[in-house]
């Protein structure tokens, strides 16, 4: 007796996350571009690098960049001197070039010029270590220790010309410990930007996506 005949349906293929394509700027070692690097190495994360950009061409955390694989770029402010916006034009040129529809600035450390927010404006993040609207600035945690505050952390806010004046978009919080000194409450509060950051670029990205 023949055995029934039966079909098999094929799998229908796995869809394919579209992923923003970002620019990362840091200055400095890019403490929180490896958070975002890890998280848009996952094959769901909906977002991509296509660049590191840094001011300064001995930022350490361009070797970070270059061993992840990524497109790395020094544009140098110090020939540019006082002229922040001529910087910031070749700056944005270089971002314009890579495709990039989000700017992430990942302890990038110049105040920029209106004329560039207003080229990325409502597309460039930052991450700011206190919870906004407390503590602008420099100097965070020791400010909020002087304060006596109970809760310091971190913000993730879109970039207006105002210093971390823009809208926020996402906050972490930890308690402040009698015991605290600057560097243990920075060191609490950094472990919040590396869960934080990508989180809110993750929601970011998919309001892009769709």
């Amino acid at each position: 007796m023949k055995k029934p005949h039966t079909r098999t349906r094929a799998k229908a293929p796995a869809k394919k996350i579209e992923k923003v394509p970002i620019a990362i700027l840091i200055s400095g070692r890019g403490s929180n571009m490896r958070a975002l690097i890890e998280a848009c190495a996952r094959p769901d994360y909906p977002a991509e690098i296509v660049l590191v950009l840094s001011n300064r061409p001995d930022a350490p955390g361009l070797e970070v960049a270059e061993e992840a694989g990524l497109k790395t770029l020094v544009i140098d402010h110090k020939p540019f001197g006082k002229d922040r916006e001529a910087h910031e034009r070749e700056i944005d040129a270089a971002l314009q070039a890579s495709g990039a529809m989000l700017v992430v600035l990942a302890g990038y450390m110049r105040v920029l010029t209106p004329w560039l927010v207003k080229a990325w404006e409502d597309r460039m993040l930052n991450i700011h270590p206190s919870l906004l609207p407390a503590f602008p600035g420099l100097h965070t945690h020791e400010a909020a220790i002087k304060a006596g505050v109970k809760e310091h952390g971190c913000t993730v806010h879109l970039v207006t010309s105002g210093v971390d004046e823009g809208p926020i978009l996402g906050q972490a919080s930890v308690p402040v410990l009698e015991t605290d000194t600057p560097e243990t409450l920075a060191a609490r509060v950094l472990e919040q930007e590396h869960l934080l950051y990508p989180d809110v670029l993750e929601m970011i990205c998919d309001v892009f996506a769709k």
